[in-house]
């Protein structure tokens, strides 16, 4: 759908500290997110923490419920991770979000993050879809 990414750590908070995260929309049911490694992304063996990796799922794949449930604000209810491989400083981190399926009050997910074309995370998660009364 979207060609371009889009900046989604507007706000003053974890993930704009962190250096932020691009976004964008492929399909109705498809998102990507991206972003690259930098010095404090690293752990003492000079790889990407899996505490950033984890936070960069939570943070792309919540904006990808949020997108598929019309924009309503979501919450992560369960995240399930594997580490499968590293990335180091300078690497640029892609992230690819698949909607499996979407109730009225939930979003089931899957996750893979890729660096170099290899996938180094992998994650499913369930968001609650919030309907917040106005």
């Amino acid at each position: 759908m979207s060609d371009k990414f889009e900046q989604i750590s507007l706000k003053p908070g974890f993930m704009m500290h962190n250096g932020g995260v691009l976004f964008r929309n492929v399909s109705d049911n498809e998102y990507e997110f991206k972003s690259t490694i930098n010095e404090n992304h690293l752990n003492a063996a000079g790889i990407t923490h899996g505490g950033y990796l984890s936070a960069l799922v939570d943070a792309g794949a919540g904006t990808a419920a949020h997108r598929s449930a019309e924009n309503s604000p979501c919450v992560t209810i369960s995240l399930d991770l594997k580490f499968i491989g590293a990335s180091k400083i300078g690497d640029e981190i892609i992230g690819n979000v698949k909607i499996l399926k979407k109730t009225k009050t939930l979003v089931f997910l899957f996750c893979e993050l890729k660096c170099n074309n290899k996938i180094i995370t992998s994650a499913s998660g369930v968001w609650k879809i919030l309907k917040i009364k106005t």
